[in-house]
């Protein structure tokens, strides 16, 4: 059970009272404790109300909930909802954590903690610490959240081979270094780096995360830098593909350097603004994890969600042209519109469109809450393989080369392509 530290000596508390007062003498004990348990009975009422009793109540009892100096916090609403009574000066007061926190039901038989300063005026930050979430969807599957983080490492494991075999081959053939598979290399990169990071948090210890050490901080921001990049370099994949295509713009025009900033350079601000943000409004659990009723993640998330939703744009478009370009064929009907699957398919994990299958959770049934962590884990895991597959491996320059001067290479893709397929 709570106990209040503030004042002179210390007093049990209820898990539905708030702490207001010591009493002084023995004789107002009573007043005391009809007040506490009156309050109790209030504390699921809005302020005003609350407010409304404390002046009757104080008006009329026999003992002062008020400092000597007549300082004291009025009743307020904090962002979350929760209702902080009035409260005499100097005074830690303590209150049941809300059933709901932004639609997360949450444990209500902890306690929440505000602070009433000593020139009667409240903390600017309620201590939620303490609350926790109710997570019934972990509890209630965890026979198929196990089985999703096999899936994860399985096809983190797959998508890294396949991808260093696919950055070797890159870096190899100095002969097809065009702007098109250039990008390709540094979106492959991007893959690479973010993987590993992925890797390295899934070390981490919890214990580690508790105590928020530096490095494992460090690690976190360089994990999320990766992360933007990745989408960055998708975005960029997007930007060539819709000029080529739709724009019917000279690709040679185009310029390296201005792919390379967008992929590189302005994910930085982005990842420090997050940095500092974390810094100095939530800088808990080594930056890791987004916390219900914490936005800082935002940050980098924002311009995440908007990239994806352009490239989709960019998808809408480059699928409109292509099926215009096919009718206009003397290919038969059926034969187009496979065509056209298959290059919408193809340009899907290219553009990072899986992610936007994910946005928001599919519904309450067993069966949607099922199928929503598998294919999360499974499309996510594999996005790295998929490209190196549809955009190294199965590239027409990369495929003759390497059949024709290093089978050794073409082994190498044949396993990769294998264990994806085959696993």
């Amino acid at each position: 059970m709570p106990t209040n530290t503030a004042g002179h000596g210390s007093v049990p508390i209820s898990s539905r009272t708030c702490t207001l007062f010591r009493p002084k003498v023995a004789a107002r004990t009573m007043d005391a404790t009809v007040y506490e348990i009156i309050f109790g009975e209030l504390g699921d009422l809005n302020c005003s109300l609350i407010e409304a009793f404390q002046d009757t109540f104080l008006a009329n009892a026999s003992l002062s909930l008020l400092s000597t100096d007549g300082l004291y916090c009025n009743a307020t609403t904090d962002e979350i909802g929760t209702c902080w009574p009035r409260s005499s000066t100097g005074r830690i007061v303590e209150r049941p954590c809300p059933e709901y926190i932004n639609g997360v039901k949450y444990n209500t038989t902890r306690s929440a903690y505000r602070e009433c300063m000593d020139n009667g005026t409240w903390a600017l930050k309620s201590n939620y610490s303490n609350c926790e979430p109710i997570l019934e969807e972990k509890r209630k599957y965890p026979m198929h959240y196990k089985i999703a983080l096999i899936i994860n490492y399985l096809g983190h494991c797959i998508s890294v081979g396949a991808l260093v075999v696919a950055f070797i081959l890159f870096l190899c053939l100095r002969s097809i270094r065009c702007l098109r598979n250039i990008i390709h290399w540094n979106l492959i990169t991007t893959f690479i780096l973010r993987n590993v990071m992925w890797f390295l948090l899934q070390l981490i210890d919890h214990n580690i995360h508790e105590s928020n050490e530096p490095w494992c901080r460090l690690i976190t921001t360089i994990y999320n830098y990766f992360v933007v990049t990745n989408f960055f370099w998708m975005f960029v994949e997007g930007c060539y593909l819709h000029t080529a295509i739709v724009m019917t713009y000279s690709t040679d025009k185009l310029r390296k350097w201005v792919f390379l900033f967008i992929g590189w350079c302005i994910p930085c601000p982005i990842i420090v603004a997050w940095a500092i943000g974390k810094l100095y409004y939530e800088n808990e659990q080594c930056w890791f994890g987004k916390e219900p009723g914490k936005y800082m993640d935002y940050i980098y998330q924002g311009p995440v969600i908007l990239v994806l939703l352009i490239n989709f744009v960019f998808l809408f478009n480059i699928v409109r042209i292509l099926m215009t370009k096919l009718r206009a064929s003397t290919t038969s009907e059926t034969i187009q519109y496979r065509k056209a699957v298959k290059a919408t398919l193809v340009l899907l994990p290219l553009l990072g469109i899986t992610y936007m299958l994910f946005f928001v959770n599919p519904g309450e049934d067993d069966i949607s809450q099922i199928v929503f962590i598998y294919f999360n884990s499974f499309l996510q895991s594999f996005q790295g393989f998929f490209v190196s597959v549809f955009y190294c491996f199965l590239n027409g320059e990369v495929s003759h080369w390497s059949l024709a001067k290093h089978p050794l290479f073409m082994m190498l893709i044949l396993l990769s392509m294998s264990l994806g397929f085959f696993l």
